[in-house]
């Protein structure tokens, strides 16, 4: 091949990969151009119990849609309730989003219960599917049934409580009657705090705040929230509690085409007509989140952790239970500081398992177990301070019971090893057989397993003879002829 063809050749091939360079950068943008034009609908899904790991969710799915420019997000939701925290945070960031965000109660079948009435209400748009249902706003706390639902009672001047006893308790049983209830208004307030009264009304004044806001029956929420009552999305449609019944996402577009919601910079038109779909399905971190922020995972999480320490610290250089050890206590720690917990409840949990611990290293005949049991058992109870997000009792009392037959097998043992006789030490050479190693009445020498010691003895001694020893004072041991021991 001569000099000038090689030259072109080399040519040739510049020329190709400079074209190729500019068709691929021209490729590129047209795509990138082609998303940015791109008008997308972003379906976020939220199902169970709303907890920290949905709120990450959610927060992750708004951010998403306001990077690719969303025209709205649609978050499909079937949920019982949740932690109050984390659904404030879910309407804080619904508020405060550039974002439309419609929540849509779906499949057929699904419910916005306790939680997801606030996030429905939070909503700019709120949508049902036929055949599902909200409502049972009644915030509960743990330790309680829940927070009555009834007006504050009336005031009575002290000393009429049986002049007006029968009028008050026909007036009572007559609201009972008109609401269906079997039984008082009066019996249903009995036991109330404060404090419910403040959570009951701080609830009542939320949602009503978020009703006012989108246009939404308001009433009807502070009902939800006083009495716990439910509505079908058909009643909810007649009642104006929600926006619009669809029977699935592209009917939901279609009817919300060219509404008006009101964003946090005022009022915007909905532009919904041929808007493609794209989901944002929850991740692996939201996966993990869900699992170690389930309190009894938590929990287990906690018992595997503190247990772990101590075996490597009582057998130290093992390194696996430590390990294993010191990770699942972080992952507990971690679930913690995301859910209600009652710091009073993990302080009896660690004295518990102290206590319980302490039985087994210095055996006290139950005593430190019997407490230790005692404390982790009302702790645990105690340790979640939520009604919706609580530790399963089964879990409770079978760790209990498995602490419990650990500490009785120990103590087993202990009465047992202390019955037997001692094998090392001086109090072992008790009952040994020894030679007599030259003839005496009162002291001399013997042999006692290879060793010569001095001995005592009350009785005369020949060279030979076998005796017992019965005693040992320091260096020197009392011994007895083996034919008087024997008889």
């Amino acid at each position: 091949m001569s000099v000038r063809r090689v030259v072109w050749f080399h040519r040739l091939v510049l020329w190709a990969s400079f074209l190729c360079l500019v068709l691929g950068g021209g490729l590129l943008t047209w795509q990138s151009q082609a998303q940015e034009d791109e008008r997308i609908a972003l379906v976020v899904t939220v199902e169970g119990a709303i907890g920290p790991a949905t709120g990450d969710y959610f927060a992750r799915g708004l951010r998403l849609a306001a990077e690719r420019n969303a025209e709205i997000v649609i978050v499909q939701m079937d949920t019982p309730g949740g932690l109050d925290a984390a659904m404030r945070s879910m309407i804080r960031a619904m508020l405060t989003s550039e974002v439309p965000v419609a929540i849509y109660v779906s499949p057929s079948g699904a419910r916005a219960a306790s939680a997801g009435t606030y996030l429905l209400y939070g909503s700019h748009v709120a949508a049902m599917a036929p055949s599902t249902h909200l409502g049972s706003a009644t915030p509960v706390q743990m330790g309680g049934g829940g927070l009555p639902g009834m007006d504050p009672p009336e005031e009575e001047p002290p000393g009429d409580d049986e002049a007006n006893g029968e009028e008050a308790g026909n007036g009572a049983e007559e609201e009972a009657a008109d609401a269906g209830d079997e039984q008082p208004a009066d019996t249903r307030r009995r036991g109330e705090t404060a404090m419910e009264r403040k959570v009951l009304e701080d609830a009542v004044y939320y949602i009503r705040g978020l009703a006012e806001r989108h246009g939404r029956n308001a009433d009807w929420a502070e009902e939800a929230v006083r009495e716990a009552v439910n509505l079908t999305s058909r009643e909810a449609l007649e009642q104006g509690v929600i926006d619009v019944v669809a029977r699935d996402i592209d009917d939901l577009l279609a009817q919300i085409d060219g509404r008006d919601v009101v964003m946090e910079r005022g009022e915007r038109t909905l532009d919904t007509a041929d808007l493609v779909i794209e989901r944002f399905d929850p991740d692996w971190r939201t996966e993990l989140l869900q699992v170690i922020t389930n309190p009894n995972v938590a929990y287990f999480l906690m018992i595997i952790g503190f247990y772990g320490l101590i075996f490597e610290l009582s057998n130290p250089g093992s390194l696996v239970p430590g390990t294993i050890g010191i990770i699942s206590l972080l992952l507990a720690l971690f679930a913690f500081q995301l859910l209600p917990i009652n710091y009073a409840g993990l302080a009896l949990i660690l004295v518990g398992l102290g206590l319980i611990v302490g039985e087994a290293l210095m055996p006290s005949f139950g005593i430190l177990g019997m407490g230790g049991i005692v404390a982790f058992v009302i702790g645990s109870v105690m340790l979640m301070d939520s009604d919706q997000i609580a530790v399963s009792l089964p879990l409770i009392g079978g760790i209990a019971l498995l602490a419990a037959g650990v500490m009785l097998w120990i103590m087993v043992r202990f009465v047992g090893l202390r019955r037997q006789p001692a094998r090392t030490g001086q109090e072992q050479l008790v009952g040994s057989q020894a030679v007599v190693l030259e003839d005496f009445e009162h002291e001399g020498h013997v042999r006692l397993r290879g060793e010569r010691w001095n001995a005592r003895s009350s009785a005369a001694l020949k060279r030979g003879q076998e005796v017992r020893v019965v005693a040992v004072e320091g260096l020197t041991l009392e011994v007895e002829p083996a034919e008087r021991s024997e008889q």
